[in-house]
Order: structure tokens, then sequence, then C-alpha cells
């Protein structure tokens, strides 16, 4: 196994810390076998790490599935939902706020920039000058057609990277709730 690799594993078992020794080996023994399979499958390191995904939501993958398999309070379960929460609440701390002031800054900057191509075109009009509507330069481009073609297509890739950041959103406190429903159960 290449270092690559082995700096994965030592990631994961690292946002594993809060669980005992015992646990953490066996979550990276049973990964490291998983690991070595693919690899004798002829799979590359690049093609194991994404099918991996991040060392985090791994880490609270394996955390969420040893929290849900035992309804009984345990030493372990305790450690288990710690870490869990520790890593959900922080990264809950970064994704959510990102997420949920990118997703309609994109949205609204997309209609902004629509309708400042709308407005250049517009001015474009004899007898019809919209104050600062000269200043609406494109790449020092001043024909008003260009302009409003290229309003249009950076305010559809505005639009669709807010629209993404809104999916992603959703997905996550999706993923978070089923889990903490499972943990509660």
């Amino acid at each position: 196994m290449n270092n690559l690799l082995n700096d994965y594993l030592e990631k994961v078992e690292r946002y594993l810390k809060p669980l005992p020794v015992s646990e953490r080996a066996d979550i990276v023994k049973e990964m490291k076998s998983e690991i070595l399979e693919l690899l004798g499958d002829g799979k590359s390191t690049e093609e194991i790490m994404e099918r991996l995904g991040s060392p985090e939501e791994l880490a609270k993958a394996y955390l969420g599935d040893l929290i849900s398999r035992s309804s009984s309070f345990s030493r372990n379960r305790v450690l288990a939902l710690c870490a869990y929460y520790s890593l959900v609440s922080f990264s809950g701390l970064v994704v959510i706020p990102v997420l949920g002031i990118c997703a309609p800054a994109f949205m609204l900057s997309a209609v902004i920039v629509m309708i400042g191509g709308i407005l250049k075109l517009i001015d474009a009009l004899p007898f019809l000058h919209i104050p600062y509507a000269e200043h609406i330069v494109v790449m020092s481009v001043e024909n008003p057609v260009l302009i409003l073609a290229t309003c249009f297509i950076v305010g559809a890739v505005m639009f669709l990277a807010g629209y993404g950041c809104w999916k992603l959103l959703i997905g996550y406190i999706k993923t978070v709730s089923r889990t903490r429903r499972r943990l509660s159960a």
C-alpha cells in the first residue's frame, strides 16, 4: 500500500480518536483489508480514494453505524455519540452557513447580472439614456448585444452554482437528520 493510502487511513483514525483504541484498530483494519482487496482487483489509488470519499465523511459513517447498531447504554456508545456530534456540529458550523449564504447570493447575483445586460441593451436605443448604464462593460466590449449574451451566460452559470449550493445544503441536512433519527431509535 502506498503513502497516499496510508495517510488517508491515518486521517480517518484521527477523526475516530474519541473511540477506544480497539474500536479504531478494528475499523482501520477493516478499511485496510478493503483497500488491499481493491488494489488486488486492479483499482488505482485515485479510484480507491474517490470511492472512499473524504476521511471525515467516512469516519462519520462508521461512527453513525457504530452508534445505530446498539441501543443499549455503554461507554463505547457514549464515546461514539460524542465523536459523531462533534464532527457533525463542526461541519455544521461551516457547511450550513457557507451553503446557506452562497445559494441565495449566487442566485441573486445571477438575476442582477442578467438585469444589467438587459439595461445595457435598452440603453443602446436612441434617445434613451439610463443613468449609469454606460458603466456596464464586459471585458472592454461595448457592443450591447455581446454584453447581453455574456451577462446571460454568466448569470446562468451563477444561478446553477446557487442552485447546486442549495441542493447540497438540503442533502446535507437530510443526511444529518436521517443519521440523528437512527441514533434516537
